[in-house]
């Protein structure tokens, strides 16, 4: 359901002037915040079926059509090209090292952005259900690790599950687990809790993307699939050209969460 925001619609707006160029945790709250990937025409069938086939890291909020920059169904009158806090783009799949906060320089007629789910989408609930989220608490994006779950390969795209990390304490996790299950394109609810190491995260104090954050005694780390899963997907399939959102800097639609 799309609803007329003032709130998400002012966000966008400073972010195409340049006013907000982070993470958008906390921004925005009650509308659904999206992953980007934006790839040529002729990889977006590949790319589509790999979030079919991996639809907890991947859940597609919506297709745009190719060449045309406006999400008409999540956010109308909005702009893929300046919307998004930073991007990343990538050439034959390497990172470049620049990320500009608009990519209109780099738009190009056979474009195709693709919308995906975020978890920065139910933090409001588990803020309004009394449970902390530790990033927006400490002001910091929330971090992200690479995984050993492999994803299931689509054409070139292929890859390891990247997954958000949020600590909570034991008599809390059932409430975290079922307040995130209600969002299941949003990642829904967690897909590990406990043991790092058992996912193949090494070092909670090193995230691969974003920023540690404290994990105070007795707390737990509990982690979701992540919409950072199709950059190393990406990397993997080397397109000629694509742009992502940069980790934690996601763009805000106007569809209620």
């Amino acid at each position: 359901m799309i609803i007329v925001s003032s709130e998400a619609a002012a966000l966008r707006k400073r972010i195409r002037l340049g006013e907000h160029t982070g993470p958008t945790a906390g921004q925005a709250p009650g509308f659904v915040q999206t992953n980007v990937v934006i790839l040529p025409q002729q990889d977006a069938a590949d790319f589509a079926e790999f979030c079919r086939l991996n639809p907890r890291p991947c859940s597609l909020v919506e297709q745009l059509t190719p060449g045309d920059p406006e999400p008409h169904d999540s956010a109308p009158g909005a702009d893929l090209r300046t919307d998004v806090p930073r991007y990343r783009v990538f050439r034959s799949g390497i990172v470049q090292p620049r990320e500009p906060t608009d990519i209109s320089d780099l738009w190009r007629g056979d474009l195709v952005g693709f919308l995906l789910g975020c978890s920065f989408t139910f933090e409001a609930a588990l803020l309004a259900a009394g449970l902390p989220v530790r990033h927006i608490e400490q002001g910091r994006n929330v971090p992200m690790y690479r995984t050993n779950i492999a994803c299931q390969p689509a054409g070139r795209f292929a890859g390891p599950l990247v997954v958000s990390m949020r600590p909570y304490r034991p008599e809390h996790i059932e409430r975290v687990r079922g307040i995130t299950a209600r969002y299941p394109t949003m990642h829904g609810e967690p897909i590990h809790v406990g043991d790092p190491a058992a996912i193949g995260v090494a070092d909670l104090a090193r995230p691969d993307f974003g920023e540690a954050v404290t994990v105070d005694a007795g707390e737990v780390p509990v982690f979701w699939a992540c919409g950072v899963t199709p950059q190393l997907a990406l990397a993997a399939a080397r397109p000629e050209l694509a742009i992502t959102h940069s980790p934690g800097c996601m763009f805000v639609t106007d569809l209620r969460e």
